[in-house]
């Protein structure tokens, strides 16, 4: 039979929900071991081995002087409060126990989350505004949406575009954030984040690394203030969740706390459980889909029906590819590989950047960027290599046959 613990068992100074934020110190561990156990170091000591999923909104206090206490003091810093939570809008367990793990895997003191990718870029953007500095240096391609929310203004930032060796000249004084993606979305370029860091000078350096995820990089360990996830990818890894989340030091995310608090795009906390799921098995995900997309560039650059193809240096799941064909048949001839927005799943997914990730983006800086008409963007699942190669040929012969440009016989495409 099992007995509810007594209201007077615990001291009220104390709580579960500071084992999560605050674990004991420990050596080092490496990233696999970190991926499996952070976030979790406190279950064994509960008599718990999955993580709890918390679905309360509100939690109930008798002390209400010590609760406007905690209050003032979330208002003064935006520091997570001591003992339990107060308000699922100001904090979430189960939330925090991806922050923490996530904060672990990216090498940072915190990491906040939000409702979505662009939730996070917004109020990273917020809290730099709130200081006055709403000039942004930024270098292209971004993902399209962040693309747009920078250079339309919507949040009253004003961007200067450079290339990464023009970022120390882009500077001004009111300049608060410097942003790249690096591999960037969705050509795969990239940026030397070190060399970037250093020409920031003191203003903060956000790195995007949904694409390279803490298993091929640490933007932080390069200099970063913040890296930036679409969660929603590579860190939840199945297709069924949507997030975002800012990896940094705790001052910074104390200002992303008071902004989240005021703006309202918490985590759902079963999005929360999701993506701590997720981390669990994010390097064996991301390298064996790695080793699957070098092989598929491999033949993808000796196939007559594609122009140019696209893989970091760093590796990665993703790899881009020009066609010769209509691009559009491409999408319409697969069969096996799903044609679909976002990235990072189980499975494959193929869409036309020019079509509807980057649609949003003028046309000619689109271009200009290097996103062609002709460019396929693939992410890169599980699935057997021979089978995807077959429905990818498949497709890309039937796109040859649909263009009026016939491919070149026998001539492959560059690996850049």
């Amino acid at each position: 039979m099992f007995t509810l613990p007594s209201m007077d068992s615990a001291p009220a100074s104390t709580h579960a929900y500071d084992d999560v934020r605050r674990p004991a110190s420990r050596a080092p561990r490496a990233l696999a071991t970190e991926a499996v156990h952070a976030g979790r170091d406190d279950l064994a000591r509960q008599g718990l081995h999955a993580p709890p999923i918390d679905l309360s909104t509100t939690y109930p206090s008798y002390d209400s002087r010590a609760e406007a206490a905690r209050i003032d003091a979330f208002a003064a810093t935006g520091a997570e409060p001591d003992g339990p939570p107060v308000y699922g809008r100001l904090g979430n367990p189960t939330v925090a126990r991806f922050e923490t793990a996530l904060a672990r895997l990216e090498g940072t003191a915190s990491a906040v989350a939000f409702a979505s990718g662009m939730a996070a870029l917004s109020a990273v953007l917020l809290a730099r505004a709130s200081t006055g500095l709403r000039h942004v240096v930024a270098v292209r391609p971004l993902y399209g949406c962040s693309d747009h929310l920078l250079t339309a203004g919507l949040l009253g930032s004003e961007v200067t575009w450079t290339d990464p060796a023009g970022i120390a000249d882009a500077l001004r004084p009111d300049t608060g954030l410097v942003m790249v993606e690096s591999p960037a979305n969705p050509t795969l370029a990239e940026v030397d984040l070190r060399a970037v860091a250093h020409a920031c000078g003191s203003v903060p350096l956000l790195a995007d690394n949904t694409f390279a995820t803490p298993v091929l990089q640490r933007p932080a360990e390069q200099g970063a203030r913040l890296v930036l996830h679409s969660a929603t990818k590579y860190l939840g890894g199945h297709g069924d969740v949507l997030a975002g989340v800012v990896a940094c030091d705790e001052e910074f995310a104390g200002q992303l706390r008071q902004i989240r608090f005021a703006t309202g795009g918490v985590l759902h906390p079963l999005a929360g459980y999701l993506l701590l799921r997720g981390l669990s098995t994010l390097p064996v995900r991301v390298r064996a889909a790695s080793a699957t997309a070098a092989e598929l560039a491999r033949r993808l650059a000796a196939d007559p029906h594609v122009a140019r193809v696209h893989y970091p240096r760093i590796g990665g799941a993703m790899v881009a590819f020009e066609v010769h064909g209509d691009p559009h048949e491409v999408i319409a001839g697969v069969r096996l590989v799903t044609p679909a927005v976002s990235l990072g799943s189980v499975d494959t997914l193929v869409q036309h950047p020019a079509s509807i990730s980057h649609r949003i983006v003028d046309e000619r800086e689109r271009r200009g960027a290097g996103v062609s008409d002709r460019l396929l963007r693939l992410s890169v699942g599980l699935e057997d290599i021979d089978d995807l190669w077959d429905d990818l040929r498949t497709a890309l012969a039937a796109s040859a046959t649909a263009s009026t440009t016939a491919p070149v016989p026998g001539r492959g495409a560059a690996v850049v």
